[in-house]
């Protein structure tokens, strides 16, 4: 009689388990040890390990040869125990004997003494479905329990269990388990099964388990159909996940703001029997799919549902903006949650599809973000564009031919006239949230003097806005474009200087010449304008 994979393959020892070593080298040293508690609770997920750990622990307490803490499965007390011909140790399902009188029934027997072994173990599964006098019935004798007896409580939903319960057992959590671990002891259970898995199929299959190895060997089992190889397109068309593809073009159809085809594809598969909640579901977990590639390209394949392939998900991820996956799953998550209160729920499941495809219809907070953040990446692009149309490279300037006997020039004012112009020239050359603050004249002006140009800022917040390197590096490189010459930029706070009009060449000299007072370096300071604010007093 064939035996399935779960049940050929579960762990007999406590090194066989996977991915739950916290757990079992605990188990072990207890054992050696001979610290053993009179209660514990095992909790965690389906298929992580909880009975098969009750299991062989039940079977070390009472091993006449343990072998490091491990049972030898050898020995008369752990073939009994393992085939069921020893009654001191009983698995109950709390399930299916919730009642109190059963718990009763347990607890009268459970003051004598074991027959074959040294310790009565009782493992009750899924522990959480007793009822409440049941657990009252239960909690006498896990609280003074006779020396023989010990008691294994197994559970899912760890919340549903008494506190009072809790305090009186040894409590250990299991884990899912990573996709790599179960990846690892498929690619062995196939090894040993010859059954030809791909490495790929291996690894779309640890996905698809959800952190459960029983789930990972359930759907191995159901794979092994005898053809020569399994990869992951036999695995997809063998789990029935073909029709994920359909809810990819839908995903597609929505992309490309296809609301006519997007509800065509609605109409069809609710025609063909999909269910609606089951659909907004699948669709729900491809958004989140190309969320977490999208947010997290490297360490996102370990979270990712494994329904799609690499190449759905890197095709439909370049469509979609992080923005608008956020709005979308939103959108799915609220109409899921409506359909159980909607009058029509076919309507209902229309009008999601037609506010992911036409943001506009989309009012809520979402729907409006996801619009600001396509205009910010149009307007982006667009200035982006701009700048390389009207702002080329400025040509090289011609060497200027020496003049005979030069005579030094007179230190250039300073001039901000440019200022306004040359403010408005640099969009598309700094980020967006500084040209308000260049193009008000009350908080930042611009002086050029002596190649260089001085940003004059009306605070020191303002000032810590703009003196960045990249700001300052794109200032003088539009700087350098209108004048011609190396710039160097700085940002100063305080008020610009007062600029002295130039004087002309042809201005006219004065018909006598007067005899030039003398004048000390405080005068040339004040008519420099660079101090114009101090006070001199005679």
């Amino acid at each position: 009689m064939y035996q399935a994979l779960y049940r050929k393959w579960r762990p007999r020892t406590f090194d066989d388990v996977v991915g739950q070593s916290h757990i079992t080298d605990t188990l072990k040293q207890q054992v050696l040890q001979n610290r053993l508690s009179h209660a514990y609770l095992f909790t965690g997920t389906r298929g992580t390990g909880k009975t098969s750990c009750a299991k062989i622990l039940s079977r070390a307490v009472n091993c006449q040869n343990p072998q490091g803490g491990n049972p030898c499965n050898q020995c008369p007390a752990c073939l009994g125990i393992e085939n069921g011909s020893i009654l001191d140790v009983l698995e109950l399902d709390a399930a299916s004997n919730n009642g109190v009188d059963q718990v009763r029934a347990l607890r009268d027997e459970a003051v004598y003494t074991p027959a074959a072994v040294g310790k009565r173990v009782y493992i009750v599964d899924e522990v959480h479905m007793l009822s409440t006098p049941a657990f009252n019935a239960l909690l006498k004798i896990l609280e003074e329990p006779p020396e023989h007896l010990m008691f294994i409580l197994a559970t899912t939903d760890l919340h549903k269990v008494p506190a009072t319960i809790k305090s009186r057992c040894q409590q250990f959590a299991f884990k899912r388990i990573l996709p790599q671990a179960i990846a690892g002891r498929l690619e062995e259970v196939a090894r040993q099964e010859n059954i030809p898995l791909t490495q790929e199929a291996c690894a779309l299959l640890a996905r698809l388990a959800d952190g459960g190895l029983r789930d990972a060997l359930s759907l191995l089992d159901q794979c092994a159909g005898g053809q020569e190889e399994i990869g992951e397109r036999e695995v997809l068309d063998i789990l029935g996940l073909a029709g994920n593809l359909e809810t990819a073009r839908l995903m597609d159809q929505i992309a490309d703001r296809n609301t006519a085809g997007a509800l065509e594809t609605l109409s069809r598969l609710y025609a063909a029997g999909k269910e609606l909640g089951s659909l907004l579901g699948e669709l729900g977990s491809l958004a989140r799919d190309l969320l977490l590639r999208k947010t997290a390209p490297q360490g996102g394949a370990a979270l990712l549902t494994g329904g799609y392939d690499e190449a759905t998900l890197r095709d439909l991820g370049q469509k979609f903006p992080t923005s608008r996956l956020l709005q979308i799953l939103t959108v799915l998550q609220n109409t899921q949650g409506a359909l159980a209160r909607s009058a029509n729920r076919k309507t209902e499941a229309e009008l999601c599809l037609i506010r992911l495809c036409d943001q506009e219809a989309d009012e809520s907070f979402g729907g409006l973000s996801a619009r600001v953040a396509a205009l910010e990446e149009k307007l982006q692009t667009l200035h982006t564009t701009q700048s390389r149309h009207t702002n080329p490279a400025p040509a090289p300037q011609p060497e200027p031919k020496p003049e005979p006997k030069p005579e030094p020039a007179p230190e250039a004012p300073a001039d901000s006239s440019f200022w306004p112009s040359f403010a408005a020239g640099l969009r598309g050359k700094v980020p967006p949230s500084v040209i308000p603050y260049l193009n008000n004249p009350d908080k930042v002006t611009g002086v050029w003097k002596n190649g260089g140009l001085t940003l004059w800022t009306d605070s020191e917040f303002t000032r810590t806005m703009l003196n960045k390197p990249a700001i300052l590096e794109a200032l003088s490189q539009a700087a350098q474009a209108r004048f011609g010459v190396p710039a160097q930029t700085a940002v100063v706070t305080g008020k610009a200087p007062r600029q002295e009009p130039v004087p002309s060449p042809q201005a006219a000299q004065p018909e006598e010449p007067e005899k030039p007072e003398e004048k000390d370096a405080l005068d040339d300071l004040l008519a420099f304008g660079e101090f114009d604010n101090i006070q001199v007093t005679q």
